[in-house]
């Protein structure tokens, strides 16, 4: 058997020893999304294939780095870019980097993804605070022998997307003048986009957005006690709404056009997250 914990606590020292910075926050930012990272003042950058035990990224849009700095003066862990089940990785890996975060000390994530819009009240560039999920991606990065210094056999996912960061990021919306929806996200295995019969079944079971990561990351992350924040932005309507056909390009440019409404609400939603005693105290 794989010792994961082992390889997670290898590669969070690997990183650790390259900043002074010792954050309780990390990020992980999608396709399209990636410039929050480029903003961090104080910054180590890590290029995941220097970090032992690392996938790499080959997604589009997915810089591919690890970069330690600080959001105004909360000091962040953040993911530029992720790897997918649809590149070939084994969930496993695709939780790896969560149980690297958990090592270095790290105890709340924010998790951002491109999406495809289900739910018709929302339009193209539009950021959605994930709610829920439905895992369709028939598979679980907890499958296997369960390591017991991560978390239990069976951890509850009642609650997998903190209720208290979720109105903490209304409030910062508000305040900021943001629309912010709120939803349930369903991701499949990729990469090809959903049929517009699919995505008539994913609004039938209760989907507002689709995509093909963020799921096993939070899976992972609730295993080990990490909470979690999860904003989406709907890069594009899912198939069958729009007549057109759906594009990379598209994502990308949604992307782009929305970073700097993005950019402000994680910046105002940090230090509140800074400030939840869960996050401030080592454990």
């Amino acid at each position: 058997m794989t010792d994961h914990y082992t390889l997670a606590e290898t590669a969070a020292q690997s990183i650790l020893q390259r900043t002074p910075l010792r954050p309780r926050i990390g990020l992980v930012l999608g396709s399209g999304l990636g410039s929050f990272a480029d903003s961090l003042t104080e910054t180590t950058k890590i290029p995941f294939r220097e970090i032992p035990s690392f996938s790499l990224s080959t997604a589009i849009g997915h810089a591919g780095q690890t970069v330690i700095g600080k959001a105004g003066s909360v000091p962040v862990a953040v993911m530029q870019g992720r790897v997918h089940l649809y590149e070939g990785y084994s969930p496993q890996q695709v939780a790896f980097p969560i149980r690297v975060f958990r090592r270095m000390g790290i105890r709340a994530i924010i998790l951002t993804n491109a999406a495809g819009g289900i739910n018709l009240t929302y339009k193209q560039g539009a950021l959605v605070l994930i709610s829920d999920h439905i895992n369709l991606q028939g598979n679980n990065p907890l499958a296997g022998p369960n390591d017991d210094r991560f978390g239990v056999r069976f951890p509850d996912m009642t609650h997998a997307y903190d209720k208290s960061y979720r109105e903490s990021a209304r409030d910062e919306a508000r305040k900021l003048g943001m629309t912010l929806h709120e939803g349930v996200y369903a991701a499949l295995l990729g990469p090809s986009y959903e049929t517009p019969a699919e995505i008539r079944y994913l609004r039938t079971i209760g989907a507002d957005l689709v995509g093909m990561s963020t799921v096993f990351e939070v899976i992972a992350a609730r295993h080990m006690g990490i909470k979690v924040l999860a904003i989406s932005c709907v890069t594009n309507m899912a198939a069958g709404i729009l007549d057109k056909p759906l594009s990379h390009q598209e994502v990308m440019e949604t992307g782009e056009r929305v970073k700097t409404s993005f950019e402000a609400l994680l910046r105002a939603v940090l230090p509140r997250m800074e400030n939840d005693p869960d996050t401030a105290v080592q454990k």
